[in-house]
């Protein structure tokens, strides 16, 4: 029989863990077909609640549940990267504990591995219930990523994703700290299918993704895979020290020329301000690349486990 490894990252979500698995099983005739086993990896990410508890009354009862608890929050890419290293199966799929990935999908998305693929990547056509401002940033985000990064990444893109052995063992090789696993997924490439689904609201609790967290993600994603921040602060530092250049020209033919007295400091204070503004730009994607290289070089673990069951 194969193993189906079921990766599922949890923060605080003690009403959704059982919930989660009675609905994994109800694939259950599925995989009993299909000659698969199945192990169900919850990930605790340093919760406040009752998850650790809510998983092990879970385990008591069924032995295909093991749990893995972080002595701390350490974030979802690194929840993620500890259900990929502790997972044992042939096939292994990241789904979320709140069932905005659906456990129906299941068989269709074994269906596209049987025809070859080595990947089935899912992703939403709506982003139904979400903020208008956030479903809005992150379509922009998008488009951003297509065109300053040679990685794909598909608008509506989630972390459910059922992969075959071969595309697991490619992920773990990269160790890198900083993590954007939607970015590493293209990066390693194989033959992917995607599965498309409209956005289905949380079934339990709320999200722990607000604004700024997205945005810093956002920020993650763009210097993890992509230097093109890199050349637009140079570009620009090139031409501005053009236009600097010509305007020194311009003074000094004015002043030959027409003896024109110093004056127009409003607009000279303008300038400055708007030069320092670029500078101070070009210096702060600059030091997010530094930063990010500043915390490789430590080589600190991805996370730290505190229990394991």
């Amino acid at each position: 029989m194969s193993l189906l490894s079921v990766i599922v990252p949890c923060y605080n979500e003690e009403e959704s863990v059982a919930l989660f698995f009675e609905e994994l099983m109800k694939n259950r005739p599925y995989f009993e077909a299909n000659d698969l086993q199945v192990e169900v990896l919850y990930i605790d990410d340093g919760s406040i609640d009752r998850t650790v508890e809510e998983v092990k009354k879970l385990k008591s009862a069924h032995e295909e549940v093991r749990l893995i608890s972080f002595s701390r929050n350490f974030g979802k890419e690194s929840a993620m990267f500890a259900g990929l290293e502790h997972a044992k199966g042939d096939y292994v799929v990241i789904m979320d504990v709140d069932l905005q990935d659906p456990p129906s999908l299941l068989p269709e998305m074994f269906g596209y591995i049987k025809e070859g693929y080595d990947s089935v990547a899912t992703r939403r056509v709506t982003r139904k219930g979400e903020p208008p401002i956030r479903s809005f940033f992150a379509r922009k985000f998008y488009k951003l990523m297509k065109k300053i990064s040679k990685t794909e990444m598909m608008d509506g893109a989630r972390d459910y994703r059922l992969m075959t052995r071969n595309m697991v063992n490619a992920i773990l090789s990269m160790r890198e700290y900083n993590r954007f696993t939607k970015g590493i997924f293209g990066w390693v490439g194989f033959k992917t299918k995607w599965v498309e689904f409209e956005n289905v609201e949380r079934a339990r609790g709320e999200t722990k993704w607000n604004f700024w967290k997205l945005f810093i993600y956002s920020l993650d994603g763009i210097t993890a895979f992509s230097t093109v921040p890199l050349m637009i602060a140079s570009v620009a530092g090139v031409l501005f020290c053009i236009l600097a250049f010509l305007m020194m020209i311009f003074v000094v033919v004015r002043k030959l020329s027409f003896g024109d007295p110093v004056s127009g400091w409003p607009s000279l204070v303008c300038i400055m301000l708007f030069l320092s503004g670029v500078q101070f730009f070009c210096t702060g994607i600059l030091g997010q690349y530094l930063a990010k290289t500043y915390m490789e070089v430590k080589h600190r673990p991805i996370y730290v486990v505190r229990e394991e069951l």
